[in-house]
């Protein structure tokens, strides 16, 4: 089966590199219509996985995740709008130059060919990766939650209608179904028919991916993300920033899972952060400093540090120095998003220069990265590795360059 799916994204890959952009943009919005079109038909099979999802013990964050509604179908039709938009990578000319010897050089992107995308919970996924693996000129095979596919099956369904009318091969866009751990691991290994595998999920997904994995992946690791209050931070911002990075959808990969606060900050206004925080029911892990204010919460830990919570959980430190804020993300980032609240420049500086992860905000929400909050339409997925992408992946990370060398009849001496 998986074999099999992987010939046919092989032979889709070939005629989607010769795709002008303006079929492509005209396939996307027609995926776009046709989403809404069968809103009701995606929300039916959506109301099932649900149901299945009953029995499985799922966190209120990862329900919320797999939920979709009326209003999140028009927003997966709008996200694609905006992939049309956007300028088309593939046979862009990135860098030209002549060579002492006459050789004409231009570097040139090129789609990978079929990208493999491996995905928790969130059926909107589907639609964002298959418009932007299209536009990039990419086939793709998609394998998301087992607790997912009726609404995945169906989302699919609609974009294959899109790629059916305009005469484009509707394996350009294929869904792994099968429920089975091992054909994940299987499809981890299909080096002869997949280019790039990108994951989207949890500390579990990446590990499997590491020890199994023959196809070249994107390391998307978990969302570890730190939030540190430095003592000249602007007091109209901290909560606001701190409430939006926790608790709008706490899970998600770039919701805040530790707080670190400055005491000179604790002692000013902690009290009321604690309380805000208790107040948007979060269950708090505090420090030893913290907890003789509140003496119900319980003490934090090198585990709860070490925790992508995936939900309503925040681990919180007091620290004294901005260097010792520095070696604490240091010791347990997971190199994907940190946030610092300060007024200096110099502060803002150093932490950004210190701090090694994906993307780094100043007075900013981490909810913001998000391919789509950066301009990108959506996102393949985040990268937290050093080879090739860093962060948001849009369309520019799903094509790699290569070199068009052109002369007059030259022959090398």
């Amino acid at each position: 089966m998986l074999k099999d799916i992987g010939i046919k994204a092989q032979k889709a890959a070939q005629q989607l590199k010769k795709l002008d952009s303006d079929l492509k943009n005209k396939i996307i919005d027609d995926m776009s219509h046709q989403l809404l079109e069968d809103k009701d038909l995606i929300l039916n099979a959506n109301n099932q996985d649900l149901k299945n999802a009953q029995d499985l013990d799922l966190s209120s964050a990862l329900i919320d995740r797999l939920t979709l509604t009326k209003e999140r179908i028009t927003s997966m039709s709008e996200g694609l709008q905006k992939i049309i938009n956007l300028e088309d990578p593939v046979n862009a000319i990135t860098k030209s130059w002549k060579t002492k010897e006459g050789l004409n050089i231009n570097k040139v992107r090129s789609p990978f060919g079929v990208i493999g995308v491996i995905y928790e919970a969130r059926p909107n996924v589907t639609s964002d990766v298959s418009a932007l693996c299209l536009k990039s000129g990419n086939a793709v095979v998609l394998k998301g939650s087992s607790y997912c596919v009726d609404s995945n099956s169906q989302i699919l369904n609609s974009l294959q209608k899109a790629l059916n009318t305009n005469g484009v091969d509707e394996n350009s866009i294929q869904l792994i179904k099968s429920k089975d751990r091992e054909d994940a691991i299987k499809f981890m290994q299909l080096k002869d028919y997949i280019d790039l595998i990108v994951p989207r999920g949890g500390r579990s997904l990446i590990d499997t991916l590491v020890e199994n994995a023959k196809v070249p992946f994107i390391l998307d690791g978990d969302g570890n993300v730190h939030l540190y209050i430095h003592d000249d931070a602007k007091k109209d911002y901290v909560n606001n920033i701190i409430i939006n990075s926790k608790v709008q959808r706490p899970g998600v990969c770039n919701a805040l899972e530790t707080l670190l606060i400055n005491r000179k900050v604790y002692n000013t206004m902690g009290r009321d952060i604690i309380s805000k925080l208790i107040d948007n029911n979060v269950e708090l892990f505090v420090d030893i400093d913290i907890k003789k204010d509140f003496p119900s919460l319980e003490e934090v830990n090198d585990v709860h540090f070490a925790t992508e919570f995936h939900d309503l959980k925040l681990a919180i430190g007091i620290v004294d120095t901005l260097d010792e804020a520095i070696v604490h993300i240091q010791k347990y980032s997971s190199g994907h998003t940190e946030g610092i609240i300060s007024e200096s420049a110099e502060v803002t500086e150093k932490f950004s220069q210190s701090i090694d992860s994906s993307v780094i905000f100043i007075n900013t929400s981490t909810r913001f990265t998000d391919g789509e909050m950066f301009g990108f339409g959506a996102e393949v997925g985040i990268s937290t590795q050093k080879l090739h992408v860093r962060g948001p992946m849009g369309l520019e990370a799903l094509t790699s360059e290569r070199y068009v060398v052109t002369t007059e009849g030259m022959a090398r001496e």
